[in-house]
């Protein structure tokens, strides 16, 4: 769909507010270890999956980067949309690469872990120890759980489908693309200030149909339902995902998931069922029918979560990141979304 971009207007850029703010590199390199692989299941480590409950707070779009008529997905208002993954039965859809590329960043910035990718244009603004890890045997903390070249990790992303049928549309501003050569902020003495996040805010820009992008998007309150499967993880790396996932009430942190972040879109809550502990492997494959014995839930849930918590400050967590990252992705917020530039 041809979009005329506006001209970007002419702003004090080191003074005009910004919907983002940066998480610094811990001072220290990171630890490069062998992951412990994928040949067994070690009794000392955890094992099982994570069944998730995400709530849209404000309108979510991921795109397909497919533009259709709107008559084609059941809207004969707009003649043009962008689209979101929607299967047969009219439910929208999120990719599990779209939920692993989002809680991947946040696991980086909050452990002593390398970027994942680079772009070539910046690549010599990267301190050395930050490049991405290219040797299978040597991984920083984020690599050995998410993956690397070569090593496939040791969680998975299942997508996430929407509990009820149909979909909202949603105006988007055009949004400018990155411009890191005219903002200070970006570079401090000639090397990058850390990775960047955007701020979740209480609602998100919508330009009407009149001035915006026509998009298929899961309305707010929109639930969506799904399940990470891991194996092989220490305590403190579950730990990690968890506080991740908003279940630290020290630091109550939200996800935000797919386009239109710089404008308040995609700030998505989550909630925890139930785990189910892969604890007895041979019931798993010697038996037609799986016990019910090891899903955890209710206070039996919350103990073992907060267990693993505890294990993740001690042991892996990068505290003064921590603290950054949940200044930015703290929610509920009273935070406005910013008007102008985006």
């Amino acid at each position: 769909m041809p979009v005329n971009r506006p001209q970007r207007p002419q702003q004090d850029e080191e003074t005009s507010p910004k919907p983002y703010a940066f998480v610094s590199f811990p001072k220290d390199k990171p630890t490069l270890q062998t992951p412990i692989g994928h040949h067994k299941y070690f009794t000392d480590r955890l094992h099982g999956t994570l069944f998730l409950r995400l709530k849209v707070q404000t309108p979510l779009h991921v795109s397909t980067g497919i533009v259709v008529m709107g008559s084609d997905i059941g809207n004969n208002r707009i003649p043009l949309i962008k689209t979101m993954v929607q299967n047969t039965d009219q439910k929208l859809s999120i990719q599990g690469s779209s939920l692993k590329g989002c809680i991947r960043a946040v696991y980086e910035a909050i452990t002593n872990s390398t970027l994942a990718i680079i772009s070539s244009r910046y690549r010599d603004k990267i301190p050395s120890e930050r490049l991405p890890c290219r040797n299978k045997e040597q991984l920083c903390p984020t690599s050995r759980v998410f993956g690397a070249i070569d090593w496939q990790g040791l969680v998975e992303f299942n997508d996430a489908k929407c509990a009820s049928i149909g979909f909202s549309t949603g105006f988007m501003p055009s949004l400018y693309r990155p411009r890191p050569d005219e903002r200070r902020a970006y570079f401090i003495r000639g090397l990058v200030a850390g990775r960047k996040f955007y701020y979740h805010t209480k609602r998100a820009i919508d330009k009407g149909q009149n001035s915006g992008i026509p998009v298929q998007q899961a309305g707010r309150e929109y639930i969506f339902t799904t399940q990470l499967n891991f194996k092989n993880l220490k305590p403190e790396e579950l730990g990690t995902l968890l506080i991740i996932l908003g279940q630290d009430k020290n630091h109550q942190i939200a996800l935000k998931v797919g386009g239109g972040k710089p404008i308040g879109m995609g700030t998505m809550t989550v909630d925890i069922d139930a785990i189910a502990q892969a604890a007895n492997l041979k019931e798993r494959y010697t038996s037609y029918s799986i016990s019910d014995d090891n899903r955890l839930t209710g206070n039996d849930l919350q103990k073992f979560i907060l267990l693993q918590i505890e294990a993740a400050h001690s042991h892996l967590i990068q505290q003064e990141q921590l603290q950054q990252i949940a200044t930015i992705l703290s929610y509920p917020t009273d935070r406005e979304p910013p008007e102008g530039m985006y």
